[in-house]
């Protein structure tokens, strides 16, 4: 079985019905408040009862829940099951979205299905929603893209998102092939995948794929585009497709192991996001000519009206995805990277890209400074020790102005793309929706030999 691809058995019965996931929406809390949208039966080990509608507060005491509001005060286990009765809904406040990116926030969120409160033995408490994977597949694609999105779009997210779900739970329950990164005293690498979560299947936030809850969010035409796709999954050689995606790729998509582990996927390789094709950037006097350029790409677009119909409202505050400047000076950049990667380097002497992948995204990175030298990479580990938050890409060229002493004195970066490029394209795919591609030659477009498949 090849990395990254969840096996069919069919003679077992696997996914032929709607599974139900667990989804955390919230971690390691001292306090949780929310409110109740109508009536929920209570059920723990401790407890039983009906809890009405308004506000509540729910905390860990001695490593049981306590759960207070206009009902009274009920204390119950170590985990506590909310169950709605029909029609009801709850709202957890103090959710944040775009945790440790540029546009982090925090807001209140509501939700279907099932609450789950779960204490710990650290005094914190969890909650988790329990909901059938169609249903949640809703709220994700009305949280990654504008109600107003192209249809075609839409139902491509729904399958992508489907079918990157069950493939993380496949992968979750196996052992990793390789640890995520390595450290020495030369080099630090490291990739975050997304099995750390231990509570629930999968997070609400951007670490795995968005669930924003449901009002104000889901919408009928992503209810249709769910309802219109049910079942139907991105299959390769027999397995469901690990379908990654990312806001802008910049013109070329990376291949899978240059993001996460050097076990290639054959699906998930660098391709031209255009009609006409692009040369691999691996080299840095390309990847010089292509940063600084505006090659034809489908992500290539700065018409308002279509990307205020492709991305919510917190997206569009990020205009300048496709190609973007960042500037430093030296003792900025070098508290930056302290905070980051908890090293002193002292005086920041030079940046030097060692290895790039096709897509121009740097993999390895040389940091030399007066008390450190480190080669880090992968993707993301870069993105993070460059910024307060994270870069928009590692598809970067560096240009450095040096005093009289021959000491950086300012850091410009000049990028291209949002997001690790692997896999989707969401700004691209809604732009190739938009000009009339159907569904499946966007996937086909992203996802090289990678075939639909209806499995329930």
């Amino acid at each position: 079985m090849k990395k990254g691809c969840l096996e069919l058995k069919p003679e077992t019965g696997n996914l032929t019905d709607e599974p139900v996931i667990r989804v955390g929406l919230l971690e390691l809390k001292r306090e949780i408040k929310g409110r109740l949208d109508g009536f929920f039966e209570v059920a723990s080990d401790a407890a039983a009862g009906l809890v009405f509608p308004g506000e509540f507060r729910a905390r860990n005491a001695a490593g049981d829940i306590v759960l207070a509001g206009d009902f009274g005060e009920m204390r119950t286990a170590r985990e506590c099951v909310l169950a709605p009765r029909p029609g009801s809904l709850f709202t957890l406040f103090g959710i944040t979205i775009g945790s440790g990116f540029h546009w982090e926030r925090d807001e209140g969120q509501t939700f279907r299905g099932r609450l789950l409160l779960s204490a710990d033995e650290h005094g914190t408490i969890s909650a988790i929603n329990e909901v059938p994977l169609e249903a949640y597949l809703e709220s994700v694609v009305s949280s990654e893209m504008s109600a107003d999105a192209p249809m075609e779009f839409i139902k491509a997210h729904a399958i992508i998102s489907r079918s990157w779900l069950a493939a993380m739970l496949e992968r979750r329950d196996r052992p990793l092939q390789q640890p995520p990164g390595f450290v020495s005293e030369q080099e630090i690498v490291r990739w975050y995948g997304r099995e750390e979560h231990d509570r629930f299947d999968v997070c609400a936030d951007d670490h795995c794929q968005r669930y924003h809850g449901i009002a104000g969010r889901v919408n009928e035409r992503a209810r249709t585009a769910v309802e219109a796709t049910r079942g139907l999954f991105l299959v390769y050689n027999g397995g469901i497709c690990d379908a990654r995606f990312y806001k802008a790729c910049g013109g070329r998509t990376e291949c899978f192991q240059n993001a996460w582990e050097d076990a290639p996927v054959p699906y998930l390789v660098s391709i031209s996001d255009a009609e006409t094709e692009h040369p691999a950037i691996d080299e840095e006097k390309l990847a010089e000519e292509w940063v600084l350029a505006r090659p034809h790409a489908f992500c290539n677009t700065s018409d308002e009206s279509l990307l205020k119909s492709i991305l919510p409202s917190f997206d569009r505050e990020t205009g300048d995805f496709f190609r973007w400047r960042v500037e430093y000076g030296r003792e900025e950049l070098e508290h930056i990277v302290r905070t980051k990667s908890g090293m002193d380097f002292g005086t920041l002497l030079d940046m030097v890209p060692l290895t790039r992948g096709p897509s121009g995204r740097i993999t390895r990175l040389r940091i030399e400074g007066t008390r450190a030298a480190v080669t880090i990479g992968k993707e993301l580990e870069i993105r993070r020790w460059l910024s307060p938050s994270h870069l928009y890409s590692s598809a970067f060229i560096i240009r450095m102005t040096r005093n009289e002493r021959g000491i950086p004195d300012r850091f410009v970066l000049y990028g291209a793309g949002w997001g690790h490029g692997v896999g989707l394209c969401q700004i691209g795919a809604a732009v190739m929706a938009s000009t009339g591609f159907s569904v499946e030659r966007i996937l086909k477009h992203y996802y090289r030999g990678a075939e639909l498949k209806k499995l329930y």
